[in-house]
């Protein structure tokens, strides 16, 4: 039996790559019966006699894992939006930043088409993310100097892409491995979305060493696992005050002497940030009376 890592999942196969190369498995085991289904980005255990005839037998326990793309033991989430077509959106770089803090992963902004041109409101709300810690990167299809110093943010790491449909995650990864020449397509006039281009999560390497996930596109993402209680924690400018506030169960809503009502109120957090985090905390709460 032999170790690896499965790279790319589609049509019922699994390709797991060692140290002496990539082995098209089958899922053999009581995966069902465990709860578990095999993902991009697990450590397994495999058996084969060549390298097209191989079996999955075990899944190595997972440092994380994502639902929506379907992928585990990711070390940095790769936020991607434009600047045009479609514009740039605070409100679902919001909800994707609350996930990947829920998953506690490093996050980078890459806001690409920058050609296109940001608004000078868009620059004031990445201004806000650099203040926070998130680290931004501006890049367009020509701009090379951008490209070369985004390279060094995906060296030796296991990154995920994920964004909108039409942002450009395709032509970035084309950017930055042209030999890979993944398909792209125009944002539809009549849709005002991209359409979805990958089709399957796969792992590339890239020539710098590390990996990156291509992933299928997304509009939209629930909050499954995530508490309306504790939303605030996500939202790092709003944990550090959390202490702060009267009540322990403060939801920073109406409570009186609210540490991070008060951040607002004097400018210290972002209206759109506290603005997002009512919106989200009424959709977990709303979904929670449902169910």
């Amino acid at each position: 039996m032999a170790e690896g890592r499965i790279i790319k999942a589609i049509s019922g196969f699994y390709y797991v790559e060692n140290e002496e190369g990539t082995f098209q498995c089958r899922g053999r085991g009581n995966f069902r019966k465990r709860g578990i289904s095999p993902l991009v980005g697990d450590w397994v255990v495999f058996e084969a006699e060549n390298r097209t005839d191989g079996y999955v037998l075990d899944v190595k326990e997972r440092q994380n894992e994502l639902i929506r793309p379907p992928i585990a033991n990711i070390e940095q989430a790769l936020l991607v939006f434009s600047a045009k077509e479609p514009d740039f959106s605070p409100i679902l770089l919001d909800r994707l930043l609350v996930h990947t803090e829920a998953h506690d992963l490093d996050t980078v902004i890459c806001v690409t088409k920058t050609d296109l041109g940001l608004t000078a409101s868009d620059e004031e709300k990445l201004a806000v993310y650099e203040e926070i810690g998130y680290p931004v990167h501006r890049t367009a299809m020509d701009d090379e100097q951008a490209l070369q110093e985004f390279r060094p943010v995906l060296q030796g790491k296991v990154s995920v892409l994920a964004g909108q449909s039409g942002v450009g995650k395709s032509s970035l990864m084309n950017q930055l491995r042209p030999e890979l020449e993944l398909e792209t397509n125009e944002i539809s006039s009549s849709l005002g979305r991209g359409k979805h281009t990958t089709r399957h999560v796969e792992l590339l390497p890239l020539p710098e060493g590390g990996y990156v996930a291509d992933t299928p596109g997304f509009s939209s993402l629930d909050f499954d696992g995530i508490e309306a209680e504790t939303l605030s924690h996500f939202y790092p400018e709003m944990a550090a005050r959390i202490q702060e506030c009267k009540f322990r169960a403060c939801t920073h809503r109406s409570e009186p002497k609210c540490a991070v009502r008060t951040a607002v109120e004097d400018g210290d957090i972002a209206d759109f940030r506290y603005t997002s985090y009512l919106q989200f905390y009424d959709e977990i709460a709303n979904t929670k009376r449902r169910y």
